[in-house]
């Protein structure tokens, strides 16, 4: 059971960091962007975008990887072991959607629950951030 915290506690830790980086980086760049500010924001949409792919892609992994070490866990239903498959299973759990084909038993379904919390709060911070970047230039006009 430590062994599935300390795990768990570094996704999560690598996730929120990669975030707060990429959405500090994204707020530095935007205002220096020689650009109509309405392309400024698709700016900022997109790097969002990449910043949830990316870090939906590392939680992935980490269920690819705690699936095949057979310990901690595994997924099953329509799941076939790929990469791509956990891919698929962390957007529907990142996003809460859960369309409920794959299932996590074992230790693995703490990162599962973890993993829809953390894309909650990030997804709620991506929406605060843009609507604060977006307030920033259209009160001026």
């Amino acid at each position: 059971m430590v062994t599935i915290f300390i795990l768990n506690s570094f996704i999560i830790a690598t996730i929120v960091l990669i975030h707060y980086e990429i959405l500090y980086r994204l707020s530095t760049i935007i205002p220096k962007l020689k650009i109509k500010h309405r392309f400024r924001i698709v700016v900022g949409v997109f790097g969002a975008l990449i910043a949830h792919s990316l870090e939906i892609w590392i939680f992935g992994l980490a269920y690819y990887f705690l699936n095949r070490s057979g310990q901690l866990g595994y997924l099953t239903g329509n799941y076939d072991g790929s990469v791509l498959d956990s891919i698929y299973f962390s957007y529907t759990t990142y996003t809460t959607l859960g369309m409920g084909d794959i299932e996590p038993f074992g230790h693995i379904r703490h990162l599962v629950g973890l993993e829809s919390l953390v894309g909650l709060l990030l997804i709620t911070w991506t929406a605060s951030f843009l609507y604060f970047e977006m307030q920033r230039y259209w009160d001026n006009q």
